[in-house]
């Protein structure tokens, strides 16, 4: 399987570097994810590359033109799930992240300033999804997040894919402890039973440590799993 992924910013340059590096960097190499920036500057239909504007009715900011997402949308072709990186959508999650990861072709859309024209929520985006409760600059860097969870999890993307199955969230709970060397460090000891060579008893331990420090550090998740 092969992710195509098209992102439209009007900061093309805050992708290069991150997509460039580490496991996005091998993933491209391997031939498992292609991703291509769109400049929606591009596709103004001005000499001032106008992709903004005032808001009808007044108030502070400025907002984003429909025209250039349309045009550039329209450039892409094809059936791309379009995602609208915005405030007002689905806290991304690694549900989510799973389900975008079966895809063949993903389209990002990174909203800026004070918001993007309505007509692009109600017409050229098929899901909405946000980084959290709080407010970014734009929506390039979300975007970025979201692309990182969704591509480890394509086939292929990663060298070890069984790690994927004890990782946090995998199985609605956070990842267990983890030490390494040196066995002595400071006064802080390491458990007894990852030196035992019982692996059913580490097994079990690493299980009771995963729920336990759900419990402690992420209540909800409990909560989310007994329902």
């Amino acid at each position: 399987m092969r992710l195509k992924i098209d992102i439209l910013t009007l900061f093309p340059n805050l992708f290069e570097g991150p997509l460039n590096e580490s496991m996005m960097k091998q993933a491209k190499k391997r031939g498992r994810v292609e991703i291509k920036i769109h400049n929606l500057r591009d596709y103004a239909r001005d000499k001032r590359k106008t992709c903004d504007d005032k808001p009808f009715g007044g108030g502070a900011g400025m907002v984003m033109m429909a025209q250039p997402i349309y045009d550039c949308l329209k450039a892409i072709g094809g059936k791309g799930w379009r995602i609208l990186v915005s405030p007002r959508g689905q806290v991304f999650n690694h549900d989510i992240a799973k389900e975008l990861s079966k895809k063949r072709h993903l389209i990002f859309i990174c909203g800026h300033y004070e918001g993007i024209d309505e007509r692009v929520h109600d017409h050229l985006a098929d899901e909405e999804l946000s980084v959290g409760d709080f407010v970014t600059t734009g929506g390039e860097f979300p975007a970025l997040c979201f692309m990182d969870a969704i591509i480890r999890l394509v086939p292929g993307v990663l060298g070890n894919e069984a790690s994927l199955d004890s990782e946090s969230f995998s199985q609605g709970l956070l990842d267990y402890p983890q030490y390494t060397k040196p066995r002595q460090f400071q006064d802080w000891p390491i458990p007894d039973v990852l030196f035992s060579g019982n692996h059913v008893a580490i097994e079990s331990w690493r299980k009771k440590k995963a729920i336990e420090l759900t419990q402690k550090m992420r209540p909800d998740l409990i909560s989310k799993k007994s329902k």
